[in-house]
């Protein structure tokens, strides 16, 4: 789709007060672009996981929207030339210019972020790269992480990433088995695999997280017998999205059919309608089932078929928040192996007690703890 775009060249004190305007004129939503220097509370609050380019606050701003062919132009751009004039009387609202234009085509929108995110180092030897970026301090020990798409959570600049980074360097054995629960980009997924890991299951809620997971697993060479992505959530009746043993067809295409599948049920894959389900595979309507693939229509199974507890993993990574990993830490042990480790990261450090109680209640013990700044990451076995 094609929207027409109005800017208003204003200063940072108006902005506030013409972003105002424009709602209560029908607008649902602006951009606002400045210079003002982000504090630290904002960081927190925004869980930024893109560097950010930094610039000198001018005191100008730029506050634009976005509307489509049912609003009258002309006359929304002739109101806000009025109430400039108005507010000018009060504060300084800048120059006052307004710009109409247009948009292009929205689905390539989504793109427009590749501009800011650069290739970067962590842990002296793994770097992050981009794909459509080029990077010329590759050296001869150096892990590359290709990156396709960020569509979700997990660059590897966040402070609670670089912690799972590091621990999962410090505790991951070659030939370990993991399971990255929350896996937003995989980018916790794919370094496992980088860093030995003889088989990793990253699971999201979130469809497009499973989408963009497969993406960067094709950018970096792992097919479905060494990394594999599913839709579910732990949480969920206790359930955890299985794996299916004999995907078909290409990589990145079964991911599409995936998410595309997973948008109203946990796990559904290829499911006709009226089902009540948490992971299906090739099912046929009327099922009542948690975890069933391949089974005949009119069932009604708890376990048939399950895929819910068939592996346990020598590793558990979550880095998700605090409110998650306590609620997670009384459901994940069934899926760990007698000496397995539950690496944790999200945690605000004011929640770093509340936690470490949740998880000893639970029948954990910690064995490590470490912060970057505020954030802390609990191991526990």
């Amino acid at each position: 789709m094609i929207w027409k775009k109005l800017t208003i060249d204003t200063s940072v004190e108006a902005v506030d007060l013409i972003s105002e305007f424009l709602s209560e004129h029908s607008v649902e939503g602006v951009m606002i672009e400045d210079n003002v220097p982000l504090s630290e509370d904002d960081l927190k609050s925004m869980f930024v996981d893109i560097p950010l380019i930094e610039g000198e606050n001018d005191g100008t701003a730029k506050v634009s929207c976005f509307v489509d062919d049912s609003f009258d132009i002309d006359g929304l751009k002739a109101d806000i030339a009025a109430e400039l004039i108005r507010l000018k009387e009060f504060i300084n609202v800048g120059s006052a210019e307004i710009t109409v234009g247009e948009t292009s085509d929205d689905s390539t929108w989504q793109n427009n972020w590749k501009q800011y995110f650069k290739p970067f180092r962590l842990y002296d030897n793994i770097v992050i790269l981009p794909t459509w970026e080029e990077f010329d301090d590759i050296r001869p020990d150096d892990i590359v992480v290709s990156i396709e798409s960020v569509m979700a959570f997990g660059t590897g600049t966040h402070e609670t990433t670089k912690l799972c980074i590091g621990q999962l360097k410090k505790y991951l054995k070659p030939g370990q088995s993991v399971f990255d629960i929350g896996s937003g980009s995989g980018i916790l997924s794919i370094i496992s695999v980088y860093l030995g890991a003889g088989y990793v299951h990253g699971m999201d809620i979130d469809p497009d997280a499973v989408k963009a997971s497969f993406e960067n697993a094709e950018a970096n060479g792992f097919d479905k017998d060494r990394i594999e992505f599913t839709c579910g959530n732990l949480l969920d009746s206790n359930y955890i999205a299985g794996v299916s043993k004999e995907r078909t067809g290409d990589f990145g295409k079964q991911a599409d059919g995936d998410a595309e599948a997973a948008k109203n049920t946990q796990e559904a894959v290829n499911c006709s309608a009226g089902q009540n389900v948490n992971s299906v595979e090739n099912c046929g309507a009327g099922q009542n089932v948690n975890s069933v693939e391949n089974c005949g229509a009119g069932q009604n199974a708890e376990n048939a078929g399950s895929q819910a507890v068939d592996r346990k993993y020598d590793i558990v990574v979550a880095n998700i928040l605090a409110d998650v990993i306590m609620p997670l830490s009384a459901v994940v042990r069934p899926y760990m192996k007698e000496d397995g480790l539950f690496i944790t990261s999200g945690i605000i450090d004011m929640k770093e007690e509340e936690v470490k109680a949740e998880l000893l209640k639970n029948g954990f013990e910690i064995i490590d703890v470490i912060h970057m700044g505020e954030w802390v990451s609990i191991v526990c076995k």
